[in-house]
């Protein structure tokens, strides 16, 4: 059986990322005087930023938590990432996705990208990337789209309203964190598929929900049942 919908994240995922994401939120926080790990970081990747920032601070017992401060160190993030997505050499995809893209829509199967950036950040991103001027994926949805982020399954259920899918079990969803493995679960997707490459390394997303485990995408065509 084969799914009428794959829904990608993105960091980590289908873009490379060395801990990119992770250094820019460490310098955002950093400037307001919060220091965090890259361990710390971790934690949170994949869930809306104004929600993962409130939890680091929240974390690091900061005294005053404010919407107004919360604003004030995502827009830094914001542009940092931006200015990083759009001309950092490193910026790219990662091996075999445009291929992996092709051979899914060719097959008739819709292809949508979740993230939890917002939508600045990641029109950026899919504007080095590409993907969209070449047909390669029919939807994105960013977290500021959506009600709630992950671990919350809304961006799945979005992505099926804007692809004409009708059930999570005709959904994969193949992301890289734990927040990706249980948006996919909470959603009821039949395929919750953990890329090892990325921000969890393999024990890691072993303890989270899944139903598969890869380490590049184009392992996930031999799933679906494509050769």
């Amino acid at each position: 059986m084969q799914p009428q919908l794959v829904v990608f994240d993105l960091a980590g995922t289908t873009v490379k990322d060395n801990q990119d994401v992770h250094k820019v939120l460490q310098a955002a926080l950093a400037k307001v005087g919060v220091h965090i790990s890259m361990e710390e970081a971790n934690l949170i990747m994949g869930i809306p930023k104004p929600v993962a920032i409130r939890q680091l601070l929240e974390d690091k017992n900061y005294k005053e938590i404010t919407d107004e401060l919360i604003d004030k160190i995502h827009s830094d993030f914001v542009r940092q990432m931006i200015s990083f997505y759009e001309s950092d050499e490193s910026v790219g995809e990662k091996e075999g996705v445009s291929e992996t893209f092709a051979v899914l829509k060719a097959k008739g199967i819709k292809v949508a990208v979740d993230t939890g950036f917002d939508r600045p950040i990641t029109n950026a991103v899919l504007k080095r990337m590409g993907w969209v001027e070449k047909k390669l994926i029919d939807t994105s949805v960013t977290s500021d789209e959506v009600e709630q982020g992950r671990p919350a399954p809304d961006l799945i259920y979005e992505a099926m309203k804007r692809t004409g899918v009708t059930s999570a079990v005709n959904v994969a969803k193949v992301g890289d964190t734990a927040s990706d493995m249980n948006e996919g679960t909470r959603a009821g997707c039949q395929w919750v598929v953990g890329v090892t490459t990325g921000s969890y390394s393999r024990e890691g997303l072993m303890r989270e929900p899944h139903t598969h485990l890869i380490d590049q995408l184009p392992d996930l065509l031999p799933i679906f049942g494509i050769s």
